[in-house]
This record gives structure tokens, sequence and C-alpha cells, in this order.
């Protein structure tokens, strides 16, 4: 199961930036997220790169909170650089496998991902509650 197949993924100019940045010194390193950092950088290159003014509110961009479903549970997380991750104050990493499949959707879309296990696993992108492209927050 692939994440997103087919699927078209918008990411602003900036969040393209930053994260092939966060790829490249990632890959120079030895740490636990290189084995995302493929999915990551294949999901990039498939991507269509908007500026922040082109990019509509209901597409998940870096630091958006947003509310998922899986089965009968709904949980709010943000989509965060590694740095910032934080997965009990609800911020998952965009190297996380989530945070990799949800990156450029958008709301009502259904996105597939794979545990670090390898069980395959899937959820609902229900509702995005704070874009910062959207909210003027362009700095973020």
């Amino acid at each position: 199961m692939d994440h997103k197949t087919n699927r078209t993924i918008h990411v602003t100019a900036i969040d393209m930036q930053r994260l092939r940045d966060l790829i490249g010194s990632a890959r120079s390193g030895d740490n636990r997220d290189r084995p995302y950092l493929a999915v990551l950088g294949s999901e990039l290159d498939r991507a269509v790169v908007l500026s922040q003014d082109e990019i509509a509110p209901d597409v998940v961009t870096m630091n958006s909170r947003v509310r998922l479903r899986e089965g009968r549970r709904t949980w709010i997380m943000t989509l965060v650089f590694p740095e910032l991750s934080d997965p009990e104050q609800g911020c998952i990493s965009v190297l996380a496998p989530l945070g990799a499949a949800i990156l450029g959707c958008r709301v009502g879309q259904t996105v597939q991902f794979r545990l670090p296990g390898g069980e395959a696993r899937s959820c609902d992108i229900l509702g995005i509650l704070y874009q910062p492209e959207a909210a003027g927050d362009r700095h973020l």
C-alpha cells in the first residue's frame, strides 16, 4: 500500500525548501529517522509547488493543525519539523509515517501509511483547524 498513490499533493515553495534541506542534513547524520527520509523525498518529488498565496486553505501544510479520524477515533495533531516533534502534545514530525502521509493532502482525503513495524493503516482528514498560510502567518 503506497502513500497517496496517484494523488496530487501541494506544498508551498518555502516548505519544499525547508523539507529538502531537512532531508539533506538528516541523510548526512546517523539517526533513527533515516528510513522515513526516502518516503518523504518521494512525496516531495511528486508534489506541485505553489506560493504561500496560491495554496488552498484545505491543504495540510507544515505547522497545520489537523483533525483526523481512524475508525471511530478522532484526534487533532499539528504537523511539525522533527525538532518540534512532541507526540504527547499532538505535534507529529513530518518524518513520521503519518506526518509524511498527510503533507500536501486535502480535507476529505483518506491517507494510507505504514507503522514502523510494517502494519498498514489509514485515516481520514476531517478538517484543518489552523493553516499558517490561510491565517497569514507567513513566517511559520
